[in-house]
This record gives C-alpha cells, sequence and structure tokens, in this order.
C-alpha cells in the first residue's frame, strides 16, 4: 500500500513540473496552447504558464483578432479574466468587429466578469463597429439586473447604433418589460426616433409586445408615424397583434374607426384584420356590437359606391365582399353566436345583438330596386333584352333617403342622349338599339355589380344561419328576382363562379339554375370544380411539401386492400387532402397512386361497408388530386355518386337480356298476354330465390297497360338501388369525406367519368406545349422536331402505348398535359438527349416522366426504334 502511495505522488509531482514547461516562443502557438485553459477557467495552470513566459497577454490572434481576455469574458471564466487583468491585459481592447471584453461579456450575461472588467477601467461607452454598446447587448436579451450595475457608469444612456437605435428601442422590440422601465428610470429618452423615424412604441407594436407597449403609453410615449407613414397600429394589424392593438385603442380611443376603415385596404392581409378584430370583439357585448355595426356602416357605403356605375368595379367589388367577410366572421365567433336556427336579424327580433344589420337594409333596399328596374324593362321587351338602355335618374325616385339605382356615368352624354332620343322621336325598340349603338345596355353594365352585392347579401344571411342552412330570406328574395337573376345568367355565365357560390349550397335554388350551368362548356365547370374544391387548403403539389414519416401510409402488398382499407381510415383527411404518400411495407419505393357495380349479395363479408366506404374515399381522394383511377363504374353508378335518378335503360350495364324485356314491356300493349306479372319480383339471395315486393302490397297487385311505366321504374329502382342502397350509402360516405356533393353534381355522369378516368383523346398540341427538354435537347432540335413529326403520324392507340411508356398511364388528367403527376407530384413530360450507338431503344424513368431518347442520326430510325420500345416497353422493356 505504501508503495503504491509512493508511485501516485511521484506521478503527481511529475504532472506538476509538466504543467511548469515554459510557453512556446512562438505567440500563435502559445495563445492555442493558453485557449482551452482559459475556456475552462484552469487559471492555476495558466497562471504557471505565463510566470515562465514572455508572452503578451494582448496578442491578438484568430480571424476576428481576439485576446485571451475576450475568450475568458466571452465564457465566463471569471478567474482567468481577473489574472490577465493582472498581468496588464487591456479591458478595451477591440476585436476586428469593434467590441470589448465588456460586450461580450455583457451579450452573455456575465456578471462577475462586467463587474472586474469595470474595476479595471473597462468604457462602458465604447461602440463596436455597428455602433452598439454594452448597454445594447444588455437590452436585447433583456438582462435588467447587470443594466442597473452598469448604467451607473454609462454617460449617455441614449447613445445609437448605426441604425440610429438605443437601447431603449431594442428593449421595447423584444418585449423585455423591466429593462424598459429601468432604461427609463435611467433617463432613456421615450420618443427618440431611429433614422426611419420609428420610436420605441413603434419597435414594440411591430413585434406585437402589448406590456411594453402599455408601460410606454403611461410613461407618456406619443403615438408617431415613421418617415414612410407607417404607424404603430398599421404594425399591430397587420402582424395580427390584436392585444396590442387593444392597448392601442384604451389609450387612443379615435383609432377604433381606423381599424374598421383598414377594412379597405387590400395591401392588408384579410386574415390579419380578421384576428385583430377578432380579438377586440371578444372584450364584451358592448364592442362587438360596435365593431358590427361600424363593419356594416363601411360596407353599406361601399355597396353603395360599387352600384354607382363611375366607380372602379374591381376594387369597389373586391372592397365591399372582404368586409363583409370579415363582418361574418367577427358576427360568428361573437360572444354569444345563436345556434337555436333562427335566421337572426331578419325575423322580427329586434335584441341588440341584431340591430348590428339594420345599416345593410338600406344597401339591400337599394338592391331591390335595381332588379325591380331590371325586371320591369325585361317585361317591356322580352324579346331583345340587349335593348335595354340606360336612363338618367327620374326626379323623385328617393324618397326615405334610400339610394334609389342611378346611373353615375357621363350624366352629360346620358342627358344629351334623352333629349336627341326626344327630338327625333325615336321610341320603337330598334329603332332606339340602332340610334344608340354606343351605349352599352343596362344588364352588361350592372350584372357584375349587382351580383357581388347579391353575394355579400347571401354571406350576411348565410352567417346568421346554422351551418347547412339556407336563410329562408335569401330564398325568396331569388324566386322574387328569378328573371332578372336569369338574365344574367345567361348574358354572363362567369357570374355562376364569381358570385353565385349559393347555388350550390341550397338545392332549391340549383335546381332553377341547374339548366344554365349544365350549359356551360366542361373544361370551365371543371376548373371552378377544383377551384373551389382546393379552396381555403394550402398548397397541395407534393413537390414543395415536406413528407415526415407519420404521413408516410405503409400498406402491405400481399394484403394491399385490407391494409389499405385500414390505413386510410385511420388516416387525418385534412393531410390526405393536401398530399398521399405510400410504401410497401419491406420495400424501398414510395410513390403518389371492365366496368364495377356493387354487388347486392357483399354482406356474406361482415366487414363489406367498411370497405365500401374505402372505395369511396379512394375515388374521392383520386378526383381531389386529379388522379386517374384505371377503373370503370356503370353508367347507374356514376349516377347514384351524383344523385340523378336511375332509368330501365340503366339496367342494361348489368343485365342486358332483363333490360330488352323491360324495353318490351314499354313498347308493347301487355293487356289480355297473360303476363300474370305483379308488383312483386324473385330475386336470387345466395342461392335461393325471395320474393321482394316493389311497393306495399305489391304481390296482390298486377301489371296492367296503364301501370307498366311504374312497375318498370319500380324493377329499376329495386335492382340499381333499393338493392345496394347500404352499399351506394357507405361509398358516398366514403367519396363525400373528400369531395363536397354541391360541387360533384356540376357534371353529368358522363362527365363524372370523365374526371375519374381521363379524356380518351390525347391532344397532341397540348402535348407538345407542356414538354420539356433537358441533357441537351432543345425544342429546337431536329431529333426532336423529328420526334413530333412522328408522334403525330402515330394511331391514337400508339400514341396511348407512348403515353403509358414514358408515365405508366395510358390518360390524360382533366386540364391536359399540365396536370400530369409523377412520383412526387406535378410532372411535366420530360425529353432527355441520350448519346447514340446503333440499335439503341428509347428507354424511360416512370416515375418522373422522362423519356431517354437516343441522339438518332435519322427520323427513319428514330420512329423504327421508338415503335419498338414502344410494343416492347408495355410487357417492361427498360422501363425504370
Amino acid at each position: 500500500m505504501e508503495r503504491a502511495m509512493e508511485q501516485l505522488n511521484r506521478l503527481t509531482r511529475s504532472l506538476r513540473r509538466a504543467r511548469t514547461i515554459e510557453l512556446p516562443e512562438d505567440s500563435e502557438t502559445a495563445v492555442y496552447t493558453l485557449m482551452p485553459m482559459v475556456m475552462a477557467d484552469q487559471h492555476r495552470s495558466v497562471s504557471e504558464l505565463l510566470s515562465n513566459s514572455k508572452f503578451d497577454v494582448n496578442y491578438a490572434f484568430g480571424r476576428v483578432k481576439r485576446s485571451l481576455l475576450h475568450i475568458a469574458a466571452n465564457c465566463g471564466s471569471v478567474e482567468c479574466l481577473i489574472l490577465l487583468l493582472k498581468k496588464g491585459a487591456n479591458p478595451n481592447y477591440q476585436d476586428i468587429s469593434g467590441c470589448t471584453p465588456l460586450h461580450l461579456a455583457a451579450r452573455n450575461g456575465q456578471k462577475k466578469c462586467m463587474s472586474k472588467l469595470l474595476e479595471y477601467s473597462a468604457d462602458v461607452n465604447i461602440c463596436n463597429n455597428e455602433g452598439l454598446t454594452a448597454i445594447h447587448w444588455l437590452a436585447v436579451n433583456g438582462r435588467t439586473e447587470l443594466l442597473h450595475d452598469l448604467v451607473q457608469h454609462v454617460s449617455n444612456v441614449d447613445v445609437e447604433d448605426a441604425m440610429g437605435q438605443t437601447a431603449l428601442h431594442v428593449a421595447c422590440q423584444n418585449g423585455h418589460k423591466t429593462t424598459v422601465q429601468c432604461l427609463l428610470d435611467s433617463g432613456a429618452d421615450i420618443n427618440r426616433p431611429n433614422v426611419s423615424g420609428a420610436t420605441s412604441l413603434y419597435f414594440a407594436c411591430s413585434h406585437g409586445q402589448r406590456d411594453t407597449a402599455q408601460i410606454l403609453l403611461m410613461r407618456g410615449a406619443k403615438y408617431l408615424p415613421d418617415k414612410n407613414g407607417v404607424t404603430p397600429l398599421d404594425l399591430c394589424v397587420q402582424g395580427g397583434y390584436g392585444e396590442t392593438c387593444e392597448v392601442l385603442i384604451q389609450h387612443h380611443p379615435r383609432l377604433f374607426q381606423t381599424i374598421i376603415q383598414m377594412t379597405q385596404n387590400e395591401d392588408l392581409r384579410e386574415n390579419m384584420l380578421r384576428q385583430v378584430l377578432e380579438h377586440l370583439s371578444q372584450q364584451n357585448e358592448n364592442q362587438y356590437l360596435k365593431i358590427l355595426t361600424s363593419l356594416a356602416e363601411v360596407a353599406t357605403t361601399n355597396g353603395h359606391k360599387l352600384l354607382s356605375l363611375s366607380s372602379n368595379y374591381e376594387a369597389q367589388m373586391k372592397s365591399l365582399l372582404r368586409i363583409v367577410r370579415i363582418f361574418c366572421h367577427v358576427f360568428r365567433l361573437g360572444p354569444s353566436t345563436p345556434n337555436n336556427g333562427n335566421d337572426m336579424g331578419y325575423n322580427g327580433n329586434k335584441t341588440p345583438r341584431n340591430q348590428v344589420f339594420k345599416p345593410l337594409e338600406l344597401l339591400w333596399h337599394s338592391l331591390d330596386e335595381w332588379l325591380a328596374l331590371i325586371s320591369a324593362e325585361l317585361m317591356k321587351d322580352k324579346t331583345n333584352i340587349s335593348s335595354i338602355l340606360l336612363k338618367p335618374k327620374g326626379p323623385n325616385q328617393q324618397e326615405d333617403n334610400i339610394p334609389a339605382p342611378t346611373f353615375e356615368v357621363a350624366s352629360t352624354e346620358i342627358s344629351a342622349l334623352s333629349a336627341e332620343r326626344e327630338e327625333s322621336k325615336m321610341y320603337e325598340v330598334g329603332s332606339a338599339q340602332e340610334a344608340y349603338a354606343d351605349c352599352q345596355d343596362v344588364i352588361s353594365v350592372t350584372a357584375n355589380r349587382l351580383s357581388a352585392v347579391i353575394q355579400a347579401f347571401y354571406m350576411c344571411c348565410s352567417c346568421q344561419m346554422p351551418q347547412g342552412m339556407t336563410s329562408p330570406r335569401f330564398i325568396e328574395f331569388v324566386c322574387r328576382h328569378d328573371n332578372a337573376l336569369k338574365c344574367f345568367v345567361n348574358r354572363n355565365p362567369e357570374i355562376i363562379f364569381d358570385h353565385f357560390h349559393f347555388l350550390l349550397e341550397c338545392p332549391e335554388l340549383m335546381s332553377r339554375f341547374m339548366h344554365i350551368i349544365k350549359a356551360q362548356p366542361f373544361k370551365d365547370r371543371c376548373e371552378w370544380f377544383y377551384e373551389h374544391l382546393h379552396s381555403g387548403q394550402p398548397d397541395s403539389d407534393m413537390v414543395h411539401r415536406p413528407v415526415s414519416e407519420s404521413d408516410i401510409l405503409l400498406v402491405h402488398r400481399d394484403s394491399i386492400f385490407r391494409s389499405s382499407c385500414e390505413v386510410v381510415s385511420k388516416a387525418n383527411c385534412v393531410k390526405l387532402k393536401q398530399g398521399i404518400a405510400v410504401r410497401f411495407h419491406g420495400e424501398e419505393g414510395m410513390g403518389q397512386g371492365t366496368t364495377f357495380q356493387p354487388n347486392s349479395n357483399s354482406s356474406v363479408n361482415p366487414d363489406h361497408l367498411n370497405y365500401f366506404r374505402f372505395a369511396g374515399q379512394i375515388l374521392g381522394l383520386a378526383l381531389n388530386h386529379r388522379q386517374l383511377v384505371n377503373i370503370y363504374f356503370t353508367r347507374s353508378f356514376y349516377k347514384h355518386i351524383l344523385g340523378i335518378p336511375v332509368n330501365y335503360q340503366d339496367v342494361a350495364s348489368i343485365d342486358p337480356e332483363y333490360a330488352k324485356n323491360l324495353q318490351w314491356i314499354l313498347d308493347n300493349d301487355i293487356n289480355g298476354l297473360g303476363l300474370e306479372l305483379t308488383f312483386s319480383v324473385e330475386t336470387d339471395v345466395f342461392g335461393a330465390m325471395e320474393e321482394v315486393p316493389l311497393k306495399p302490397g305489391g304481390a296482390s297487385i298486377i301489371v296492367t297497360q296503364e301501370n307498366k311505366a311504374e312497375y318498370v321504374q319500380l324493377v329499376t329502382e329495386l335492382r340499381m338501388t333499393r338493392a345496394i342502397q347500404p352499399q351506394i350509402n357507405a361509398f358516398l360516405q366514403g367519396f363525400h369525406m373528400f369531395i363536397p356533393p354541391s360541387l360533384v353534381q356540376l357534371f353529368d355522369e358522363y362527365e363524372l367519368e370523365l374526371l375519374l378516368s381521363g379524356m380518351p383523346e390525347i391532344d397532341v398540341n397540348d402535348w407538345i406545349k407542356n414538354t420539356e427538354y433537358t441533357s441537351g435537347y432543345e425544342r429546337d432540335d431536329p431529333v426532336v422536331q423529328w420526334f413530333w413529326d412522328i408522334v403525330e403520324e402515330l394511331t391514337q392507340e400508339e400514341r396511348v402505348l407512348l403515353l403509358q411508356f414514358v408515365t405508366g398511364s395510358s390518360r390524360v388528367p382533366h386540364g391536359g398535359f399540365a396536370h400530369i403527376m409523377g412520383g412526387s407530384g406535378l410532372q411535366n413530360f420530360t425529353i432527355a438527349a441520350v448519346p447514340y450507338t446503333p440499335n439503341l431503344l428509347p428507354t424511360s424513368s416512370t416515375c418522373i416522366n422522362m423519356l431517354k431518347l437516343p441522339e438518332y442520326p435519322k427520323k427513319e430510325i428514330l420512329k423504327d426504334r421508338l415503335l419498338v420500345a414502344l410494343h416492347c416497353g408495355s410487357y417492361g422493356y427498360t422501363m425504370a
């Protein structure tokens, strides 16, 4: 034991002697020997090394030219810092950025280091290259305790950095309340602006620092804009800082109306305005009512401006709808929003809450007058709507202070027009139209303006109703002005897509306009469908959306249907709408990706309804993401999806022979033929025949010539609907999770098949237009031109093979080649150059829709090799 202790002592003495070796004479080597010890505050080791060395403790090293004192101050190595100061280290030495050890100690909150530096005459007023002093660093980080010690040594608490910002500015921006109070107590100028004119209050509001703003306002901060006219309130609204806005309004009540007027500023983000007003409205009932009433007044003013034909339509339309959207949002989120199904505000209830709609009644009255005027003109000339000309306002058109329809466009021209008309006595419709060919008719001039006000009216009515219910008042309004509204739509179908959203949300109203909607081009309806389907959703392009492991659907290939059904049923619908990523269990690959009718006997599987719901989800997701499905349903099933009644002709898709029999019954007189048919039929249920009545008591009701049409319809409904109603309902439950019924009804059963399965024809011009080139190819290269010439010469079937060879799909999505998807999102058809060698075939990478086309020397060789690749490639030849 004694021997072991002796060895340990010798080792200890040896280590101590090792520490007393002299530092290298080379300062660069010496400083890097000392630096780790300083960082670890090993002051004894540093002391011993320095005692036997001529090393200059102020030696500046590294790219930033700092001394060991900088390192000690930065790391809080207080013992080493004291040692270096005693050895003559300069406390005011500045590194390449102008920072002294005191700056670094202040930045990192090293209180003991700061105290020692001050003892050794560190200058607190030195600025670094950016003009920052030690108190700036303390203010940035809210180190109030240290600031109290430091300000006693500061000659100017308002010293500015290079941007003219004081410590108070940065403390306010970062919301350090106690630091702000300390600076103000130390004499900081509360209203001092920086070079841009921004004051302390401005900085506090720019970052929504409510409590800091409160302190400033209570201590006399002025409400001042910067040099660009941006005010503290502007900053609060831009950031959606409702609490800070509340503080500003408490001290400056006039700012309340300023916020209300901001709703007309299209440069401000609407969601931020909503956020602010939502917060303000939640404070108390009176504030809530005041906000709504003020918004209603502004909306009414904007609405009347919109009805003034001299106003800018686009600007006034956007302003009105913006204000009304905000109004409705605040109304729904109020402290006492009703949910009792009443049409609040329009049912005679005069509670204070419903009085907020009163200013809008002036606008709705003007709207009614306009539509009544147009309806009257339509009644005068039902054959020639275009003959309705602008007329000047009459002398007695206003009463009860309600603005009557007035044409404020070129009033002198209208007066002259009227005088000319009176002078020439052109009262006939035809001659009036000919004489005033340059004068737009009332419908063309007013339709869009009135439609925007109608949309606003609908929004206000809807916000008072429970979700999914249409206001009775609005339904009555549409019915009352049916002729005028249909005239608008006929003349300008875009009104449906721009303003008449109510048609999709109310079946009763939709039915009145359906024939007009269905008459619009399929392409226009598709664009509108997707516009509204994806409105309010984040960008669904998975190329730009990072996919986490939790977002990936893990599917087992050996049980693909069952496992797919399980993972989709558990997945988040919102995430599925944004994008789908699938991985097969145990495989690295991942991607996005005959006629059928439900079987009435599917109940043999106890989970059959879950599977039908899953099938509906998959079809809904495919339509949501514009993904084509290589599956086709019977025409009747497309009708079920759309809610269109089936007829006997639809039976042909599942039983052609039975459909012929039904047709024969309808085409022939069946009286006296002895068919002995009743209103009941026998149905095969798992091999056993069961009699099913078509209606109550059907077994005893004979089918006759008089009731045969009813019989055929009921048989059709049994075979095509009643027998599979649970399966249809389950499918639609899944489908409508992603596709609202109101949107899909824009299409008929043939168009729905196109949406789901793609267009049967390939537009070569569209293909060329949406193709990209890479690896050396450009559109004008000879090989590329030969390629497109050959595509023009191919048969439709060969074009499908080419498309399938490159993309893996034989169909083009709706919207054309611009919407083709790759493995991870939208991916244009791409042609890449490949060096040519004899007999080389084109190849492809289907995951990125890329055709790797060799640089063939002749068009004939290109065509030969391409056709070989197409006919072999479909069997997997050289496909990536």
